[in-house]
């Protein structure tokens, strides 16, 4: 196996859920490869149409920058499987053009004829992995939800998605009259508005660091660090020899934060403080996006870090930035609020190869 990291050892291939193990001799044809391509964590899994996108046939993780391009990480994945791939349909945490992604926190460069090549398939298809979340809403059920405004939903209205991760991704979905459509964005890249003092002197400590402060700086897992640095630097709170400790031997920086804050009973104050203003933000810009594409349908809370920090979305300190947006507050208010539990770009990955291939009759309906 081949990788950045020579002594690293691939996680072992796991079973999907609920699922008997496979046998070789009984597998169907036409089987998909789904991934979502993180710039911190990787999910490739293996579908097929008679079980459809929520039952993988074999599904693993792997760290992403451990690898030097996504052809050898799924190489190396295939490899263990044994599984007769026929097509691929990969989520990406950055733009796609014309066939083609630069990852956006990894030095992978994506361009779908040199995958399918390389990986000796029938096609590969990639898509934004925002658009990929997006598109896995239209399926999600109650207990794939957590609400935190139950709202008042307006039929066919947009809907809309944020996702903090390693970076902050936004998407939304329009009704034509019969079904939603998914389309991806790069809004995580747009400025940062900051809307107190506190946040004004964050602000102004990033601009001096980066030069141009987008809300992603710090609302996203790197972000939660700038903030709790920036807390740290201009005294609001002393760092416990514990949380500091911690951050120095840390691959996960804001789950050690994350971890600290929600610690009970005793939560680390500086890790509490640095988590309250991210959401704090948070709320503000997802209040932000959902008057951008009047989002009356409800608004999703995806990506890695919602469902790590429940406890600090659930206390209202999100929804009063969210709809503290002067005149249109009381239409906010009303937007529905939903954190998505499950990680939805593996799905929405899935979906979108699956329905690829029915589309083109390779695999019936």
């Amino acid at each position: 196996m081949t990788s950045l990291d020579e002594t690293h050892t691939a996680p072992s291939v796991s079973s999907g859920q609920a699922l008997p193990p496979y046998r070789r001799t009984a597998v169907p044809p036409g089987l998909l490869l789904a991934g979502d391509i993180g710039g911190t964590k990787t999910a490739l899994a293996v579908y097929c149409a008679e079980r459809g996108p929520r039952a993988p046939l074999l599904q693993a993780e792997f760290p992403s920058a451990r690898y030097a391009s996504l052809g050898v990480m799924v190489r190396e994945f295939l490899a263990e499987t044994d599984l007769p791939i026929e097509r691929a349909s990969f989520a990406v945490a950055g733009p796609v053009i014309a066939g083609s992604s630069k990852v956006t926190n990894l030095p992978w460069l994506l361009v779908e004829p040199d995958l399918t090549a390389e990986l000796q398939l029938r096609s590969v298809h990639l898509l934004n992995d925002l658009e990929a979340i997006a598109g896995a809403m239209v399926v999600l059920g109650s207990p794939d939800l957590h609400s935190l405004n139950a709202g008042e939903p307006v039929a066919g209205g947009a809907l809309a998605v944020i996702a903090p991760g390693t970076g902050l991704g936004e998407a939304f979905l329009t009704w034509d009259g019969t079904r939603y459509h998914a389309f991806p964005s790069e809004g995580g890249h747009a400025d940062f508005a900051p809307t107190t003092e506190l946040q004004a002197g964050l602000f102004v400590h990033l601009l001096r660091r980066f030069g141009h402060v987008s809300v992603e700086r710090v609302c996203s897992g790197p972000g939660l660090v700038n903030i709790y640095q920036y807390l740290r630097e201009s005294g609001h709170a002393p760092e416990s020899a514990e949380v500091a400790r911690g951050l120095a031997g840390a691959v996960d920086g804001p789950r050690v934060i994350g971890e600290a804050a929600l610690r009970r009973p005793d939560p680390d104050p500086l890790s509490r403080a640095a988590l309250e203003l991210f959401v704090s933000i948070l709320g503000a810009e997802a209040g932000n996006l959902a008057l951008k594409v009047l989002s009356t349908g409800g608004l999703y809370l995806a990506g890695g870090i919602p469902q790590r920090i429940l406890p600090a979305l659930g206390d209202g300190r999100f929804m009063r930035p969210f709809v503290a947006k002067g005149r249109l507050g009381e239409m906010l208010a009303r937007v529905p609020v939903h954190v998505v539990t499950l990680r939805a770009a593996l799905l929405g990955a899935a979906l979108r190869g699956l329905e690829i291939a029915a589309s083109s009759g390779v695999i019936a309906r």
